[in-house]
């Protein structure tokens, strides 16, 4: 949002804007979640345990409601409320769209996701006026935790983009993710992206990492193991690697530039906007 964007001193590092808006008494994000769910809901409490849930990995109904101890009606009902708002968003995974089985509910919004990841373990400390010994011990060490899924939601935005401008070897239009049981494994798997030409019946699949470490020959060949997975209507023609930290020398030369797209963090930064 642009009014949390104008919080942050440009003359301040990031950690220095990050403690002093989430991790201080008097930083306005510290109090903001909890100022927004008064402002749109009665029952403030309900809906930041279900916020809660979700951003500790409970993304299914009945998930939600067993660790929130909600009846699963009311849950339903909250989740509605908060799809309205833009806090939580409804996905579907792709090319499985009427499939009630594959239904997760996420944060969408990055400040949410931030805050309820990392603030409530450190509210007695920041009420302490400790909160910058907390982030540097406690938060920034596993800030790639949180990153994770907003690179992936960049990488998604990316192809979709890249797609529309016919840089990819089909007409994306449509992009999300997969997940679901691998039947030559027996096991659940997912996939980051899943770009999709619906006209002509063709889809790229897509695998980030926002690592300190290169994407290496493993990264490469769990993203074709996936191939197959998502509905046989669509023909595969294209493989994306995301990398924040480059890729490996197997990787640079043993794969075929035509079929495999690589895309490091700087690419990314530099997206072209015509």
């Amino acid at each position: 949002m642009a009014k949390y964007l104008s919080l942050f001193d440009d003359s301040k590092s990031l950690d220095e804007n990050i403690i002093t808006q989430f991790f201080t008494k008097s930083g306005y994000l510290y109090e903001e979640t909890n100022n927004l769910l008064t402002q749109e809901f009665r029952n403030v409490s309900s809906y930041s345990d279900i916020i809660e849930a979700i951003s500790s990995g409970a993304n299914r109904l009945n998930e939600i409601s067993d660790k929130t101890h909600i009846a699963q009606t009311a849950v339903s009902h909250a989740l509605s409320n908060l799809i309205t708002t833009g806090i939580v968003v409804r996905e579907t995974a792709a090319t499985d769209e009427k499939n009630k089985k594959k239904v997760q509910y996420n944060l969408k919004d990055n400040m949410f996701r931030f805050w309820y990841k990392y603030v409530p373990n450190g509210i007695g400390a920041i009420e302490l006026d400790k909160g910058e010994l907390y982030y540097q011990n406690a938060v920034k060490p596993r800030i790639a935790e949180y990153m994770g899924n907003v690179f992936e939601e960049m990488c998604r935005f990316y192809t979709l983009h890249s797609g529309i401008m016919g840089r990819l070897n089909c007409y994306v239009t449509t992009v999300g993710k997969w997940w679901g049981t691998n039947p030559g494994k027996r096991m659940q798997t997912d996939i980051d992206i899943v770009g999709l030409d619906k006209m002509s019946k063709k889809a790229v699949l897509g695998e980030c990492k926002f690592k300190n470490e290169p994407v290496d020959k493993k990264v490469y060949e769990d993203l074709m193991d996936r191939n197959g997975l998502i509905s046989r209507e669509y023909m595969i023609v294209q493989y994306l690697l995301f990398s924040k930290s480059g890729f490996s020398e197997w990787v640079r030369e043993n794969t075929d530039p035509s079929l495999v797209k690589k895309i490091t963090l700087q690419e990314m930064y530099c997206i072209e906007n015509t």
